[in-house]
């Protein structure tokens, strides 16, 4: 599960910003008992959270950041920030400005892990991973590699088991390439599980324009669809769904979608016939059963556009309400998400852009001390820009 993540100098962001996924301390996890997860290491992880912000504000950004963090772990390619994704910015006042990632999150393996990457237009200049055993506890380096001012790499490894030897010779010979990625190969454990999370448990996802075009993602998704489990969270969109008849070839438009009507009678309609809502939710769908039943971390992009208000309380309810280790995160235009009876302050991030600098800012509602559990009215303040986050900015 995400405990936290942290980027900086990524598209508008130029500034550290931090999203965090730790439930807070106190009595208030008393009000929600089901939004969260208790682990051993002292680790309480919240279930879900949602990101609010103005159109072009940075929300789609912030889910980039993590999409291209993947990408690195994913493609083997070579390694070096993307001019593109660089904020412009920093651009304009840096040579060859360093953009930072940092990611923590518990792994399967029950060890919690921080991981930290810096890039340059040059290639990686600094790499490390460290483990947690308690909360707040001081991180414990596995290995650390950093590219000096003469292009010569200090590196340190924790253990003597050749890894040390072999990072030298790694670093030397090209980008190509994590060093986390390339210990993993060699079969250190700690590695293999870092890799292993960010490739298998990290989905930010968003909507493509020709989801039958996606072979890879498509017969990844088949599976799911097959599962009687998957009908359940579909027919969340509209209760007279009964059934469906899955069409392998192409399953997100020609998998007929069976309804069952008062009188009791059975019709078909072929998804590329049905509603846009339905359309769309049919493939998000997949993603809340990765949360729900493979534990996975799901960030979904503008979700908002085919969640009304009834179908999103349906559906942040059905993800707290089951017992899981995934976690669903969705940014949203829909203010009625702005409540204080559903989520707590932690569970609720803003992102802003400045207008002047145009660059882009995320923080949460727990940042808002004044913002009292008994303040009903939320979106109120929001809509006025009190919050930020608006266009009024």
């Amino acid at each position: 599960m995400l405990i936290y993540y942290r980027f900086n100098n990524f598209c508008s962001f130029n500034c550290e910003s931090e999203f965090s996924m730790s439930a807070p301390t106190g009595k208030v996890k008393k009000r929600f008992p089901d939004n969260y997860v208790e682990t051993a290491e002292g680790f309480d992880l919240l279930k879900s959270a949602i990101i609010v912000g103005e159109n072009a504000g940075g929300k789609s950004n912030f889910i980039n950041s993590l999409k291209y963090l993947k990408s690195l772990f994913v493609t083997n390619s070579q390694v070096k920030s993307v001019r593109p994704y660089v904020n412009a910015a920093s651009l304009n006042d840096e040579k060859n400005p360093v953009q930072k990632f940092e990611m923590c999150f518990k792994s399967d393996n029950g060890k919690a892990y921080v991981y930290h990457l810096h890039l340059n237009a040059s290639g990686v200049v600094y790499e490390e991973l460290q483990t947690l055993k308690k909360r707040n506890a001081a991180a414990l380096s596995l290995f650390k590699a950093e590219k000096q001012r003469d292009g010569a790499w200090l590196v340190h490894v924790k253990e003597e088991n050749g890894l040390s030897k072999r990072a030298d010779k790694f670093l030397s010979e090209d980008s190509i390439g994590l060093l986390v990625s390339k210990f993993a190969l060699l079969g250190d454990r700690d590695a293999l599980a870092v890799v292993e999370w960010m490739t298998e448990k990290l989905y930010p996802e968003s909507l493509t324009s020709d989801m039958n075009g996606d072979v890879i993602r498509q017969d990844a998704d088949i599976r799911i669809l097959e599962d009687e489990k998957y009908l359940e969270i579909f027919r969340m969109v509209d209760y007279s769904i009964c059934g469906i008849e899955l069409d392998k070839e192409k399953p997100y438009s020609k998998t007929m979608i069976i309804r069952k009507g008062e009188n009791g009678n059975c019709f078909k309609r072929e998804l590329q016939m049905d509603s846009t809502g339905v359309r769309e939710f049919f493939a998000w769908a997949v993603h809340i059963f990765r949360v729900v039943y493979e534990n996975k971390v799901v960030f979904a992009d503008e979700m908002d556009r085919v969640l009304n208000p009834i179908l999103s309380d349906r559906v942040i309810a059905f993800v707290n309400g089951a017992e899981h280790n995934g976690q669903f995160i969705f940014s949203t235009h829909n203010v009625l998400h702005l409540d204080l009876k559903t989520y707590m302050k932690e569970q609720i991030y803003f992102v802003t852009k400045n207008r002047e600098q145009l660059t882009s800012e995320m923080y949460s509602l727990s940042d808002f001390p004044e913002v009292r559990y008994e303040t009903t009215k939320i979106y109120e303040f929001y809509m006025k820009g009190i919050l930020g986050g608006t266009a009024f900015e």
